[in-house]
């Protein structure tokens, strides 16, 4: 949003540099030099970001008249237990409590610090603060940075909420059909196969994160490759979407696309059906372990894109894969026919959760995908194979 970082490799330098960028204070920014006396203040800030459309707070700063960063951005004496303080802080004042990453940047010499707090906007609004339970929105003003909003009454973030989530659907919507006319182009048909589709996407959308200019170096930073295929492959030429780009790959006779979109949106579309013998007849064939590399490469190139585009926002994860009824489902030497006529799953997921609970998240998709295709994997071998394809990629 405001660093061109990942949020925890931002260093005290790189927070110095910002500030000398002279950005004022905003709905998405505030300043703050001391950690306030006044919790319940502090707890609305933090609030009112929840609320809106999240934002970054940064401890350590003073800022002038016109709300802008004061210098010396020299930061404050570094104490050990600032981010528990600010974790009591949320969990005595806000209901519900709001999850917030931090980033505790420490001088070269140790005794000084900036504390960067990035709130995501929340998809369990309102937060409310204080034992009168009061919601909070951030508005950007100076002279009115929160305003209060009853909680039975949000008319404006509820419409913000709806026309970001019609977006979503476009933004979806849009993605899905680029690959549909793709394969037009080539006269290929996708009727009777198995297409699977990934998509990583902001929950709500409102406005593009990135300049698209800079996505091909980014599709090229994020991209992911393992022994047993890639999610971007840069051999095939990329081509420009409106806000985004996709490549498109049908190497060896696999036909693939994955767009990466300026508003955060990743999609990885593909056929993962073959017809392959069985007693002597052909049968339209998935094997789970091809959908699970697909998700490995998948959920790593997305993690580092929203890394590279510093989001820190709720996220839709979505699974789909249609023309299920009647294929056969293989993985090792178990196999089993599908009775579903297609899948479906989704997940709300977080960067955070991505980059720390990848694993957890990884095998729960896989275990319900193998069950809901009819193959009754153990856990423990769902295990086995995702820690094998995540060594092979990371």
């Amino acid at each position: 949003m405001f660093f061109d970082k990942p949020f925890h490799h931002l260093t005290f330098q790189d927070v110095a540099e910002f500030c000398r960028r002279g950005l004022p204070e905003g709905k998405q920014l505030d300043y703050k030099y001391m950690l306030p006396k006044n919790h319940e203040k502090f707890a609305k800030t933090i609030a009112s970001f929840a609320n809106a459309m999240g934002g970054i707070i940064i401890v350590g700063v003073q800022d002038d008249k016109n709300d802008k960063p004061k210098p010396p951005f020299t930061g404050i004496p570094y104490h050990e237990k600032m981010r528990n303080s600010i974790e009591d802080i949320i969990q005595t004042h806000i209901d519900p409590i709001v999850f917030v990453d931090i980033n505790i940047c420490v001088s070269k010499q140790g005794d000084r610090m900036f504390v960067l707090i990035n709130i995501p906007q929340s998809n369990l609004t309102p937060h409310l603060v204080g034992k009168l339970k009061r919601a909070y929105i951030r508005t950007g003003q100076s002279s009115r940075p929160e305003t209060i909003v009853h909680p039975d009454k949000l008319p404006w973030l509820l419409d913000h909420r709806q026309k970001s989530e019609r977006l979503r659907h476009i933004l979806h919507d849009k993605a899905e059909s680029h690959f549909d006319n793709y394969l037009k182009t080539r006269a290929a048909s996708p009727a009777g196969e198995a297409v699977a589709t990934l998509s990583v996407v902001p929950l709500y959308p409102e406005e593009p994160l990135t300049d698209y200019k800079r996505l091909p170096a980014l599709i090229a930073d994020s991209s992911t490759r393992a022994p047993y295929g890639i999610m971007a492959d840069p051999q095939f030429p990329l081509l420009p979407v409106q806000d985004g780009a996709a490549v498109i790959s049908n190497k060896r006779g696999v036909l693939k696309m994955t767009e990466f979109n300026a508003y955060g949106l990743v999609m990885n579309k593909q056929i993962v059906s073959s017809e392959e013998m069985v007693n002597g007849h052909a049968a339209k064939t998935v094997r789970l372990e091809t959908l699970a590399q697909n998700l490995t490469l998948f959920l790593i190139t997305a993690r580092k894109f929203l890394e590279k585009i510093s989001f820190g926002g709720p996220l839709l994860f979505r699974f789909k894969m249609n023309n299920t009824r009647a294929l056969r489902v293989l993985l090792g030497g178990k196999q089993a026919t599908a009775l579903e006529d297609y899948l479906r799953l989704e997940r709300a997921l977080t960067l955070p959760q991505l980059q720390t609970s990848l694993p957890e998240i990884w095998e729960n998709i896989m275990h319900e995908t193998a069950w809901s295709l009819g193959l009754q994997a153990s856990e423990k071998e769902i295990r086995a194979l995702g820690e094998e394809l995540r060594k092979e990629a990371e």
